[in-house]
């Protein structure tokens, strides 16, 4: 009953010009890499056993952006310092490696943690979050946390909708030119220093970046249209690498997938990599 009240939900959405579907980077990421996995993750709100090692990093990454948005707000942070040394190494950390970050008074500087943007593309609402955003009256400066591995190609961090679509949104929802915006991933590793990948931006890549979100959004329509009439969405070729990896292989005769996603993220691996970035979601304060 819920599936059927969901698809009753979009088809009305899709009809009605005052309904936008929202949509983050991690729907994108899905949709884009396997079409039925966005069906069954979104539409059908079908999800495996949480892997309680997944969600213990989880709650940490969770810990450490609230620790951040506080401590950006002027709030005390003592109390979260003292009970975790984690979330103590982590800022002594940044405090050795990007000092900057972490100073607060300085009025030429725009600051905001957890900045909510949102941008409407045809039916489609697009929300991003950024951990902290610095701008000025020249650049403007996208900064993210992230609390797992450094990849080892950022290629694929560059290809993740996140990337593409932060860098998007902020060149449309504002003043700054595509060559003025820039987005940089920090790295807080279990042990050692934070590490950082930064991505400038351009008009070029803005435009195609735009192509891009078209087609895909076009092609969600079409999906949604037709999902609406009882045809399923697409699923990956035979033989794709992204099954073996999916927890819905089964689900999607594709018995040949015997190990689960959750179970299946290492890093020792380009192409892991890129799986584990297309499934990450935001952290939600």
């Amino acid at each position: 009953m819920f599936v059927v009240n969901k698809i009753l939900f979009l088809h009305i959405m899709l009809i009605d010009e005052n309904y936008l579907i929202r949509l983050a980077q991690g729907q994108l990421n899905i949709l884009e890499k396997c079409p039925r996995q966005f069906q069954h993750t979104y539409l059908e709100q079908l999800y495996s056993p949480a892997d309680p090692q997944h969600e213990e990093k989880q709650l940490l990454g969770s810990r450490f952006h609230l620790l951040m948005q506080q401590r950006e707000m002027g709030l005390p942070i003592d109390n979260f310092l003292s009970a975790d040394t984690q979330l103590q190494a982590w800022i002594s950390g940044f405090a050795e490696v990007a000092p900057e970050i972490l100073e607060l008074a300085n009025q030429d500087i725009f600051r905001e943690s957890e900045q909510y943007r949102t941008l409407q593309v045809q039916d489609y609402l697009l929300t991003v979050v950024y951990d902290l955003l610095l701008a000025d009256n020249h650049q403007a400066q996208i900064l993210d946390w992230k609390t797992y591995p450094k990849p080892q190609n950022q290629t694929f961090l560059e290809r993740n909708w996140q990337t593409r679509l932060y860098l998007y949104v902020l060149a449309e929802t504002s003043q700054y030119a595509p060559e003025n915006i820039s987005m940089t991933y920090w790295f807080v590793q279990p042990e050692g220093k934070p590490t950082n990948i930064k991505f400038s931006y351009s008009t070029a890549q803005h435009e195609q970046i735009k192509k891009r979100l078209d087609q895909l959004l076009n092609k969600l329509r079409q999906w949604l249209t037709q999902y609406d009439a009882g045809q399923e969405f697409p699923q990956v070729p035979e033989g794709n690498k992204a099954c073996e990896y999916c927890q819905f292989a089964v689900r999607c005769d594709r018995a040949y997938a015997t190990h689960e996603f959750s179970t299946n993220n290492s890093s020792s691996s380009t192409g892991n990599n890129l799986l584990d970035l297309a499934t990450i979601e935001e952290v939600s304060l």
